[in-house]
């Protein structure tokens, strides 16, 4: 490889592994063993949230792996629900109380909260305070469309470290990712791999696109790992979500092999503009809001 993909440098120094396992949408009775097959493959990054309701089994899956805490990047959201000062303080709590840690690698906020952002202000001013503690190591956004970066960015300290976002080659925000580029945010994608374009009814799934299958039997590589492969290339992370111990394997079996300079203008042109996800300003309380547990 011309160039080491496997980490991220974040803008305040931390490393943080380009690749790693996703568990949005898995069962606490699956989260468990698919991130101990994770960190067996060796993924060394595990991106969980309080609104997926799994943390308690990621931490219990790390602590299974028999892996030491600094050799795992442990990366999780607040929900909207618990946004406002206070409140992300003790969403904090929840969190690493869940995990079975006493600090977290990367705290991000789940979403925007348009209809109130003074309350989202307020959360990520919690986790600047959450930072300057120790208590955790690097803060970001999840799903910040450029107008709400702008004005986070005028109205709080410390330039988020991440926005995590969806991206794939059917959706490529580069708007907002070039912003990112301008103020030193790392792009990390979810749904890297387009998995979105299948479960939610789209006439087009990035998994039999001609042009990516094409580019996979070139390099003896399967249509995902090209696209995470792709993602590595433009200098984004990643977090695939899978249950399955050879898809797991396979997502990450990404660093052995290398896009060519066409190859990567190829997939660059597949963007259809079609969100797969909720579009970021329709997130209300009203609708969206949940009770985060305690325990």
């Amino acid at each position: 490889m011309t160039n080491d993909v496997t980490t991220q440098t974040l803008n305040n120094g931390i490393v943080m592994p380009s690749i790693g396992l996703g568990v949005f949408q898995t069962s606490p009775d699956a989260t468990t063993s698919a991130v101990t097959e994770a960190l067996r493959v060796g993924y060394r990054l595990i991106d969980t949230a309080a609104a997926y309701f799994n943390e308690r089994e990621v931490g219990e899956g790390v602590r299974q792996s028999g892996l030491g805490r600094d050799d795992v990047f442990i990366e999780t959201k607040i929900w909207i629900s618990d946004y406002g000062y206070d409140a992300t303080l003790h969403g904090f709590e929840k969190s690493a109380r869940k995990l079975g840690v006493e600090q977290i690698d990367l705290l991000l906020l789940h979403q925007p909260l348009p209809s109130a952002f003074d309350r989202t202000l307020d959360a990520y001013r919690a986790l600047e305070k959450l930072l300057a503690d120790g208590k955790v190591r690097a803060i970001g956004v999840s799903n910040f469309m450029p107008e709400h970066l702008a004005r986070l960015l005028a109205e709080t300290s410390v330039v988020p470290a991440v926005n995590q976002i969806e991206f794939h080659p059917y959706f490529q925000q580069t708007t907002l990712a070039r912003m990112h580029g301008e103020h030193g945010i790392l792009t990390q994608a979810w749904s890297p791999i387009g998995g979105i374009t299948s479960y939610r009814g789209g006439e087009r799934r990035t998994f039999d696109d001609p042009i990516l299958l094409e580019i996979g039997r070139h390099h003896g590589k399967s249509a995902a790992q090209v696209m995470l492969r792709w993602h590595l290339q433009h200098g984004r992370s990643a977090v695939p979500k899978s249950i399955k111990p050879a898809r797991i394997a396979e997502n990450f079996g990404v660093f052995d092999f290398e896009l060519s300079k066409d190859q990567v203008g190829a997939i660059d042109t597949l963007d259809t503009g079609i969100r797969g996800g909720p579009d970021p300003d329709s997130i209300t309380l009203e609708q969206y809001g949940k009770q985060i547990p305690e325990a």
